[in-house]
């Protein structure tokens, strides 16, 4: 038996990027010894891959940052045990430590959440240990009988984070890439440069585990991972903050220094629209040093839906961004968390007429048009009373606490939007045809089967809007 001992660390899904939550942990892990593979299950057929590195594994651990990579970390499962049932087996990210009880129940050992990549190596070094006890013992490589996790479920200890370690993932050609308004498709890199957030929006998963605190990763450490990214060919870097103008002073540095190394790379970010607000005199620095469009987090365009949702802004405040990035010639991306228990159809008319006349059609991708709000474990909504009368126990395997709309013709409109976005993304359709069609579909359930998107929003589809093909969206 190598003492270095075997990990796996596994993706299942991270919005289409090259998972910095497996580059990450895989140069720590590296770095105390262990032989590390990495498996980003999104873009790598489980049934294709060859079973050695999983069966020969002593450790091997689930990246959960979100509701769909959990859900296809589960699925995963019994294949992954079915080649391996000795290894000590982890899951870490954001959706771990809240759905703790149910992982275990499906044989986890442990749970990490937070700055978690110290954790890791605190984990495996305890099956390195033990391991080479029993093998010492009894002449054996097994791994020993299963112990109680010293580590914490949460950390969030300010971590020495090291260079990425990028080595053994998919190439970036295999990954999520932008649509450049030059026309040639770019592709496109991702680093974090921080972590957590210092608000406390109440739907949101990172509120559970951060609880408004946010970890800064060193700049040199963010430039030298994009640096080797742009090596293997990134022309383009999503830098995936929850909020990059959590910290100021650093995103502004970072942005400069990343535009004077790399001129020609251009980088997208996520921003609250309070902090757009607040930090309007750097939306130029963002355009003046690369930026080509900011994510947003809108989730509703009416202001008693986001007061419920404690998102800090209004709808006005909305509008003075869309203004405030037009005029700094920078795209605003929104996102929106539209189907809620408290969207009426009206409503969502109205939603779809505030997009067209504030001439947003081609900058908010459509699946925003039909995403239903999820309320996880641990969501900050439960403090309503409200929500929590009108929630359904909560299901362990969905993740999630059930609703239904008091309107049965919203879920109904909801899935049907649903499957227009999903059949025209398949047939390729414009973002504008897929607005078109749902609008109409809106319309026609509220007996306004004649009403026209507004005259000024009918023009020809903004050939300038910069957008990655894999949305944004948990």
């Amino acid at each position: 038996m190598s003492n270095k001992g075997k990990a796996v660390l596994i993706s299942t899904y991270e919005l289409g990027r090259q998972p910095f939550g497996l580059a990450s942990p895989a140069a720590w892990l590296r770095r105390a010894g262990a032989k590390v593979t990495c498996l980003d299950l999104s873009r790598q057929a489980l049934s294709a891959l060859p079973p050695e590195p999983i069966a020969e594994a002593d450790f091997i651990a689930f990246y959960v940052p979100m509701h769909t990579a959990t859900r296809l970390a589960v699925e995963a499962l019994p294949t992954i045990r079915g080649l391996n049932r000795r290894a000590l087996l982890c899951f870490y990210g954001l959706y771990a430590p809240v759905n703790e009880a149910y992982l275990r129940k499906l044989g986890a050992d442990t749970i990490l959440g937070g700055e978690f990549e110290e954790g890791l190596v605190s984990a495996f070094e305890r099956v390195r240990r033990a391991q080479q006890a029993v093998g010492a013992a009894r002449g054996t490589d097994a791994v020993p009988a299963r112990q109680s996790q010293p580590e914490p479920l949460i950390s969030l200890a300010r971590q020495n984070f090291v260079l990425p370690d990028r080595r053994d993932m998919p190439p970036l050609s295999c990954y999520a890439h932008l649509n450049h308004p030059s026309g040639k498709p770019r592709a496109v890199g991702y680093t974090e440069a921080s972590r957590g957030c210092k608000h406390l929006c109440r739907h949101c998963p990172i509120v559970p585990v951060y609880n408004g605190r946010f970890r800064i990763v060193p700049q040199e450490v963010v430039l030298a991972d994009i640096r080797q990214q742009v090596a293997a060919g990134a022309e383009h870097i999503t830098l995936g903050d929850p909020d990059f103008f959590n910290g100021i002073r650093h995103a502004v540095e970072i942005v400069g220094a990343l535009h004077a190394e790399h001129p020609m790379l251009t980088y997208d970010v996520t921003i609250k629209i309070e902090h757009l607000l607040e930090h309007a005199q750097h939306l130029r620095t963002l355009r003046d040093t690369g930026c080509l469009f900011v994510t947003s987090a809108v989730e509703s365009l009416d202001d008693a839906v986001l007061l419920r949702l404690a998102k800090g802004h209004t709808y006005a405040d909305f509008t003075s961004v869309v203004e405030l990035c037009r005029d700094a010639g920078l795209a605003l991306a929104p996102t929106f968390v539209i189907f809620t228990p408290w969207i009426t159809l009206e409503g969502y008319c109205m939603f779809l007429e505030r997009i067209a006349a504030l001439d947003l059609i081609e900058q908010v991708a459509p699946i925003q048009l039909a995403i239903r709000l999820l309320i996880p474990a641990g969501s900050r909504l439960l403090d309503l009373a409200e929500v929590r009368e009108m929630v359904a126990p909560f299901d362990e395997a969905g993740l999630v606490y059930p609703w239904t709309h008091p309107d049965p013709r919203v879920d109904v409109l909801c899935e049907q939007a649903q499957a227009i976005v999903e059949r025209g993304q398949r047939k390729e359709w414009s973002r504008r045809t897929i607005f078109t069609r749902i609008w109409k579909l809106a319309h026609n359930a509220v007996g306004l089967a004649g009403r026209a998107i507004p005259q000024e929003a009918v023009g020809a589809a903004r050939a300038t809007v910069p957008y990655l093909t894999e949305p944004w969206y948990c």
